[in-house]
């Protein structure tokens, strides 16, 4: 994209002060989606200010404490993002907010600019709907856990995508970047990947961006490892591909300039067909990883 920064990150080119990730409106050359990556030690504290942002803390690995408008969620967090789902805090703008965790761990920020001031409250790991989106290798595992239709933000839409090794997702190639209302809104983009090693051997991954019409001209094929960022500011994107025996994570954050909060999009015109094949054929049996708990 012209004028814009490159749109792959690799694991640790978008780190800037305690975070090994921080990307930020500014950054990124766009007006919403932000993502933030804090690791914090045994015992570590993180204070920072929400600003015209909202924000959800969401645990990657270890659990922690968020202290928000005289309010503290303890967040019990998990092992790693292969194993489990997770409980969270959505925290509001305009708010001073303090992490701490007694026996450290990595903790994904996901936020947006925003208009309305929401409370700050404790989302639980039970109400996290897990979804099997795909058949066949188009096959992978999705955490709504701030989708646009299951959970209350203003502008954030924040989901979790686990894609099996040797399986594509984000496929068919789709889109978000013209407003066309009840077919495709206007959504920014940060996918924040994380792969699982096999035998000990660190994994890959590919992601695609192809321009989108004039003026939308995102273009990028990318090999992504651990710990790696693409910002997808328009244009078709898809696949990601999860190399064979490596499980591919991503974290996508959305966030975009409409008045309608909403996920819509439009697949891209030469594959669009793969949707269609996908009603009545089996999903992977390696999924789902793992389900949300009961309780």
């Amino acid at each position: 994209m012209a004028g814009s920064p490159r749109l792959h990150l690799p694991a640790g080119a978008a780190a800037s002060g305690p975070y090994t990730v921080d990307v930020t409106p500014a950054t990124a050359g766009w007006g919403h989606a932000a993502l933030r990556v804090l690791r914090l030690p045994p015992g570590g504290s993180h204070t920072y200010d929400t600003g015209a942002g909202e924000w959800i803390v969401l645990p990657l690995s270890g659990g922690c404490a968020v202290t928000a408008e005289g309010r503290t969620f303890r967040l019990a967090g998990r092992p790693d993002v292969f194993s489990a789902v997770t409980d969270f805090a959505y925290v509001p703008r305009d708010t001073r907010v303090t992490l701490t965790s007694p026996g450290g761990g990595r903790f994904a920020l996901a936020g947006a600019r925003c208009e309305r001031r929401l409370p700050a409250r404790y989302g639980p790991a039970s109400a996290v709907p897990v979804e099997l989106r795909g058949t066949g290798i188009c096959s992978r595992q999705v955490n709504n856990f701030a989708a646009a239709d299951t959970y209350d933000c203003d502008r954030l839409i924040a989901v979790e995508v686990l894609t099996p090794g040797g399986n594509w997702s984000s496929y068919p190639p789709h889109k978000h970047d013209e407003h066309r209302p009840g077919e495709e809104s206007r959504l920014e983009e940060i996918y924040y990947f994380e792969v699982a090693a096999h035998d000990g051997a660190s994994g890959l991954g590919y992601h695609r961006i192809s321009p989108s019409g004039q003026g939308r001209d995102s273009d990028l094929l990318a090999e992504v490892r651990d710990g790696d960022t693409v910002l997808v500011p328009d244009g078709w994107h898809g696949p990601s591909i999860a190399a064979p025996g490596h499980t591919l994570y991503y974290l996508n954050v959305m966030a975009g300039p409409d008045g309608e909060r909403a996920w819509l999009i439009r697949d891209h015109p030469d594959h669009a067909w793969v949707r269609a094949t996908w009603p009545g054929q089996p999903a992977d049996p390696r999924l789902p990883l793992y389900t949300a708990p009961t309780q």
